[in-house]
C-alpha cells in the first residue's frame, strides 16, 4: 500500500510502498477514501525535519540534556551513533482520516464491515484503528466533510476545558482550520466570538458566519477587544495559534477580564507574566488533543470506555459529536475545503506547506472493490535457495534498530524479513540494512523454508507465544529477553523446543561481553561472591513494561540479564532466591529491589535493581569476590582487578557483547553445533526471575 511518511533527518516528504496491516484485536481495518492534511501540524514537523542539528538542538533542550548525560555514562561514539539512529526514523503523516471498514478484529462489536468511519488514522491507503479512536459516519455527512472529524475535536476539546456559558464574549486567536472550527463551535453555544488572525482570507470568511474580526497588523488587538467588551474584557480566549513568541499569551492575559479563562490550543511561546496572572486572577489551562482517553493505552489500545455518567465527553464522543453537528448543518466544513488532490499528487499540496495559503487540503485515494491487502513487499530481489543463515526479524522496534542490526553487520547473515505490526518502521529499517522483504504479518517468515532463524523482538507479552510458532514451524529461534513471563508460558516453550530439536536462544549478552569472558577466564570452580547493581533509570509508570501482563514487569524483564551474568560466572544454576524491594508495602511490579541468589556450587550472589539513582552515575557495575581476589567491571567500558597477579585489566567502547553474540549465533545456525547458551541454563534463569516475584509475594526465600 502507498503511505505518506516524513524523515526527521532531512524534512522530505515521501509516498512510500509499505506492507498494509493486519487487524489487530479490538480494531477495525479501514480503507481509506479520504484524509486531511492538518496545514499548521504538519508544516511544523516538515520545517523541523528541514532544520540543521543545532537548529533541532536548540528546540529540544531536554534532549540535549539526555545526549550529554548518555554520552558521560556510555562515551561519544555510541551516543551519537544513537542520535543519528533516532533521527533517521521515519514518521508517518497524518490524524485525520475517512474510509470505510473491511475487516473487524476480535472483540468488536460496534462496527462491521463496509461502515463508513472517521477515525485518527494515517495518510494511508489502509490503517488499523483501535475500537475506541473510530466513529460511524452518519448518513448524511459526505467523506470529504467527515475528514474534519479530528481536528474539529481538538477545537471542541478547547471549548469544553473553557466551559463558556450562553452570552460570554470568547476570543479565537489564530484563525487556521482549528481555529475557525473553534469559531463556528463557539456560535453554536450562544457565544459572542472574537477572532484575530493576519490573513484577511480567513478574517472575511469567519466575519460571514458572525464572527466579530481584528487584524492585529491594523492596530492594538488588546484594546480591540476592551472597546468592543465596554472595558470589560474577555470572559475567555482559546489560542489556536501556533508561533514561538511570548507575546500571544501575554496579550491572552491583557485582553481578559478580572478572574477570565484561557485554554492553549496550539503551540506558542510559554513565558509567563505572573503580574499579568496574578492581578485578575487568570486560569490557565494547555488542552491535550481531542478529548479525554488520549494517551491513555487501556482507553486507546485496549478498548476500556469510560463509563458515560462519569466522564460524559471522551475522545470518541467528541468525534460524534463533531459528526452530528456536521449531520446538522450547525457545524459547516465544505466552504472550508480549498483543494483535494489525489494521493499521488501528494506533493501538491506538501511542496509549498510552508507557504501555502490553504486552509484545509484533502488527499483523495482510490476506490476499489474487494480491496486484497498486501502485507507484505519485496524491496529487491535475492536468491536465497542456496543460503545459510537466512534470518527473519520479528519487530522492528528500538532494540531491533538501534542493537541488533548493527550487531548483524559482518556476521554472514543472509537478511530477508523484517516484521513490523505498522509495516513502516520495518521497512525503514529493511531499506537502510540491504532486507529483501517487509512484512506486517511475521507468519510469512515462519511459513518461508529458506527462513533458518526467526529473531523475536516484540514486547515482552509475544515472546513465548511466538517462539512455540517458530519452533513449531521448524525455526531455529531467537528470543530478547525475556524467554516468558510465567510458567505456563515457559512449559509451552520447553515443549516446543525439545520436540522440535532446534535449538533456542534469549538475549543474555552480557556473558558475550569481553569484560565478562575475561573475567571468567580467572576463576575456577570454587564458590565466588558477585554483586551486580544497575542503576536502571526512572521509567514513567504508564509504560508498557510495567504493565504484567505486557512487559512483566522490570525485574522479569531486565534483571534477568544479571541473573544469567552470574550463572555463567558461577558455572552453576540458581537453586533458591529471596527479593525485598523498596518501600512499606511495594507493589508486585517494583523496579526498586535487591535479589539474593544461591547457586548449586555454594555461590552467592546479589543482584542490585535500581530506578531511583542519578542517570549521571554509570548505569552497570559487577563485582566478583574470589580466593582474595576482587574483579569490577565497570559499565562495560572497564575492567579491573585487584589482588590478581598479572591481570592488566581492560578498558574497551561500550560492549556489552551483543555483537559477539550474533556473530556467534549466526556462525552457529550457518555451520551447526552447540546452542550457545545451555537451554538448562537459559531456563533455570527464566525460572529464578519468577521465584523472586514470588519472594516478594509471599516474603520467604523460594527454591527453584
Amino acid at each position: 500500500m502507498k503511505q505518506i511518511i516524513q524523515s526527521f533527518k532531512t524534512g522530505e516528504t515521501l509516498l512510500e510502498e509499505v506492507p498494509a496491516p493486519l487487524v489487530q484485536k479490538g480494531c477495525v481495518l479501514i480503507q481509506t477514501t479520504r484524509s486531511l492534511v492538518s496545514l499548521g501540524t504538519e508544516r511544523m514537523l516538515v520545517e523541523f525535519g528541514k532544520s540543521n542539528l543545532i537548529s533541532k538542538a536548540r528546540q529540544q533542550p531536554d534532549k540535549v540534556k539526555q545526549v550529554l548525560d548518555k554520552i558521560k555514562t556510555e562515551g561519544l561514539l555510541p551516543t551519537l551513533e544513537a542520535v543519528f539512529n533516532k533521527l533517521g526514523e521515519p514518521l508517518p503523516l497524518g490524524y485525520c482520516n475517512v474510509g470505510k471498514v473491511i475487516a473487524v478484529g476480535e472483540g468488536v462489536t460496534d462496527f462491521k464491515i463496509g461502515d463508513r468511519v472517521a477515525s485518527n488514522g494515517q495518510h494511508a491507503e489502509f490503517v488499523c484503528i483501535p475500537k475506541n479512536l473510530a466513529a460511524h459516519i452518519p448518513g448524511e455527512v459526505s467523506d470529504e466533510e467527515a475528514a474534519f472529524t479530528v481536528i474539529g475535536s481538538i477545537g471542541l476539546q478547547g471549548i469544553r476545558l473553557l466551559n463558556p456559558t450562553l452570552g460570554e464574549t470568547v476570543v479565537v486567536t489564530g484563525l487556521g482550520l482549528i481555529g475557525l472550527l473553534t469559531a463556528q463551535l463557539l456560535l453554536v453555544n450562544g457565544c459572542r466570538v472574537i477572532g484575530i488572525d493576519i490573513d484577511p482570507t480567513k478574517l472575511d470568511l469567519a466575519a460571514r458566519w458572525g464572527v466579530l474580526t481584528f487584524n492585529p497588523k491594523n492596530g492594538d488587538a488588546v484594546k480591540f477587544v476592551e472597546s468592543t467588551t465596554n472595558g470589560t474584557g474577555a470572559d475567555g480566549v482559546i489560542i489556536t495559534a501556533s508561533a514561538k513568541t511570548d507575546e500571544i499569551i501575554s496579550q491572552a492575559a491583557r485582553m481578559s477580564r478580572k478572574r477570565g479563562r484561557i485554554v492553549l490550543v496550539g503551540v506558542v511561546g510559554l513565558n509567563l507574566s505572573r503580574a499579568e496572572f496574578y492581578e485578575k486572577e487568570l486560569s490557565f489551562q494547555v488542552s491535550c488533543s481531542y478529548g479525554p482517553g488520549r494517551y491513555d493505552d487501556n482507553y486507546e489500545q485496549k478498548g476500556t470506555d469510560y463509563p458515560l455518567p462519569f466522564v460524559r465527553w471522551t475522545e470518541k464522543r467528541n468525534f460524534e459529536a463533531i459528526l452530528q453537528a456536521i449531520a446538522s448543518q450547525k457545524l459547516q466544513v465544505k466552504e472550508l475545503i480549498t483543494e483535494v488532490v489525489p494521493l499521488e499528487d501528494y506533493q501538491k499540496i506538501y511542496g509549498n506547506i510552508g507557504s501555502s495559503s490553504a486552509i484545509a487540503s484533502l488527499l483523495k485515494y482510490p476506490e476499489t472493490e474487494n480491496p486484497q491487502p498486501q502485507h507484505t513487499v519485496q524491496l529487491k530481489q535475492v536468491n536465497f535457495s542456496k543460503s545459510k543463515g537466512v534470518i527473519g526479524i520479528i519487530g522492528a522496534g528500538n532494540f531491533t534498530k538501534m542493537t541488533m542490526l548493527p550487531a548483524l553487520k559482518g556476521s554472514g547473515a543472509n537478511l530477508k524479513y523484517i516484521a513490523s505490526k505498522g509495516g513502516v518502521s520495518g521497512t525503514a529499517l529493511a531499506k537502510k540494512h540491504g532486507f529483501s522483504h517487509s512484512t506486517s504479518d511475521y507468519t510469512d517468515i515462519l511459513k518461508d523454508a529458506e527462513t533458518d532463524l526467526a529473531c523475536i523482538t516484540t514486547r515482552h507479552n509475544l515472546h513465548a507465544p511466538m517462539a512455540v510458532e517458530a519452533l513449531k514451524a521448524g525455526k531455529h529461534v531467537f528470543v530478547e529477553k525475556p524467554l516468558a513471563l510465567n510458567t505456563t508460558e515457559l512449559d509451552a516453550v520447553v515443549a516446543a523446543q525439545q520436540a522440535s530439536g532446534k535449538t533456542l536462544t534469549v538475549g543474555f549478552n552480557r556473558r558475550f561481553s569481553p569484560h565478562a569472558l575475561k573475567i571468567k577466564q580467572q576463576l575456577s570452580d570454587a564458590p565466588v561472591h558477585i554483586t551486580a547493581t544497575m542503576n536502571a533509570g526512572f521509567i514513567p509508570p504508564n509504560v508498557w513494561v510495567h504493565d504484567l501482563k505486557i512487559g512483566g514487569g522490570r525485574i522479569v524483564g531486565e534483571a534477568c540479564h544479571f541473573i544469567d551474568l552470574m550463572v555463567y560466572l558461577t558455572g552453576s544454576k540458581v537453586t533458591s532466591v529471596c527479593m525485598n524491594a523498596l518501600g512499606k508495602n511495594p507493589e508486585e511490579n517494583t523496579d526498586n529491589a535487591t535479589i539474593l541468589l544461591r547457586f548449586e556450587n555454594g555461590s552467592n550472589g546479589v543482584v542490585n535493581y535500581f530506578s531511583n539513582g542519578s542517570k549521571a552515575y554509570a548505569k552497570e557495575r559487577v563485582e566478583v569476590f574470589s580466593q582474595e581476589r576482587t574483579f569490577v567491571l565497570d559499565n562495560f567500558r572497564r575492567t579491573t582487578a585487584y589482588g590478581c597477579k598479572g591481570f592488566s585489566g581492560l578498558k574497551t567502547q561500550l560492549d556489552k557483547g551483543h555483537k559477539n553474540q550474533f556473530h556467534q549465533l549466526i556462525h552457529q545456525i550457518q555451520n551447526g553445533g552447540e546452542a550457545l547458551i545451555p537451554f538448562e541454563e537459559i531456563v533455570n534463569t527464566t525460572q529464578a526471575s519468577f521465584a523472586a516475584m514470588q519472594s516478594l509475594r509471599e516474603n520467604r526465600w523460594v527454591e527453584v
